[in-house]
């Protein structure tokens, strides 16, 4: 069974950063991609970053591009978000997502991405 558990959200004060954290276990994975989207209550979930594993790139929404950076331990089956210059805007519960088959949409498209962790919360204030 395929879980994907969040950690290392929490508030924090405009200008500064958090790590996001990803577990992942009961799969093991050899392509698809992992990624992470945010929801502000009463809105769309919205995509944040991806990576696609075998090391094949990473890519990021217009919004963060330049001060979110994420990555992936493939010895300790963790993907993670470091979140840098934070902004008021970025507050939003952040979630892990994942797919282990191949689809160009996958880990971009909510619809699209076929496994989901619980969340955890990221407060910036100003």
């Amino acid at each position: 069974q395929v879980q994907l558990v969040e950690s290392g959200g929490g508030s924090v004060q405009a200008g500064g950063s958090l790590r996001l954290s990803c577990a992942v276990s009961g799969v093991t994975y050899r392509s698809g991609c992992m990624g992470w989207f945010r929801q502000v209550p009463g809105k769309e979930r919205e995509w944040v970053a991806r990576i696609l594993l075998g090391g094949a790139g990473t890519s990021y929404s217009n919004s963060v591009k330049g001060r979110f950076t994420i990555s992936l331990d493939n010895a300790k089956n963790t993907m993670y978000l470091q979140m840098n210059i934070l902004k008021p805007e970025d507050t939003a519960m952040y979630y892990c997502a994942a797919n282990f088959i191949a689809r160009w949409d996958a880990c971009i498209r909510e619809a699209a991405t076929s496994y989901w962790g619980h969340g955890t919360q990221v407060s910036v204030s100003s």
